[in-house]
């Protein structure tokens, strides 16, 4: 298990190079051409769209805050309340400040929207909550396969909402591409720091036990 976390830990890195790898040619041919057949290939797909509704703020909002409730009132884990503000809070208020910094119009269609969408928030936001909602489903679960199961289908769950964007109307594939890329590196962030922090405060709290 110490092993796939490192791994995913290096992959967070990774995410972050192709971020910025995208910030400076997704202007180029390449790009142009992918985020064209995308659009060919998904725009108008009834299914995807509807599943945008799993992305929006509102939605996000207040299963987090109930998620937050719950490890207050159950867990009494506080810093994992500070977990869920960082990635998802903090991840948000990131995600407005490079969309308004990062200048790129919308897909010129029906349903486009008139504000700038690099990176796309659905993409961001929506794998920060899903998979900070994860990450505490799975903390205390015995089974290796219910975890796996789980996570699964979370990843599942992020490329289509993602995905379903483009099938809008509203983001370029490269938009959503970005989007995941910086927010899982967000989130590997977060929970570097978080994991830390508890190893952290085991290790003190032995310590005291020690004498």
């Amino acid at each position: 298990m110490k092993a796939i976390k490192r791994l995913f830990y290096a992959l967070g890195m990774a995410t972050l190079i192709g971020f910025f790898a995208i910030l400076t040619s997704y202007t180029n041919e390449g790009f142009l051409e992918l985020d064209l057949r995308t659009m060919e290939w998904l725009h108008g797909n009834v299914f995807l769209d509807a599943l945008s509704i799993f992305g929006e703020r509102w939605m996000i909002f207040v299963v987090s805050l109930g998620l937050m409730v719950f490890l207050w009132l159950k867990r009494e884990n506080y810093r994992g309340m500070f977990f869920v503000f960082l990635t998802v809070g903090a991840g948000n208020g990131l995600n407005e400040l490079m969309e308004y910094f990062f200048v790129n119009e919308r897909p010129d269609l029906p349903r486009g929207l008139e504000t700038f969408g690099f990176p796309s928030s659905h993409a961001m936001v929506g794998l920060l909550f899903f998979f900070t909602l994860a990450y505490f489903l799975t903390d205390h679960m015995a089974s290796k396969y219910a975890r796996w199961l789980i996570w699964l289908l979370t990843v599942i769950m992020v490329a289509l909402v993602g995905l379903s964007r483009v099938a809008g109307g509203e983001h370029f594939f490269s938009d959503v591409l970005a989007g995941w890329f910086a927010g899982y590196s967000w989130f590997v962030a977060v929970a570097v720091w978080y994991e830390m922090r508890e190893y952290f405060l085991r290790k003190r709290h032995q310590n005291i036990e020690r004498g």
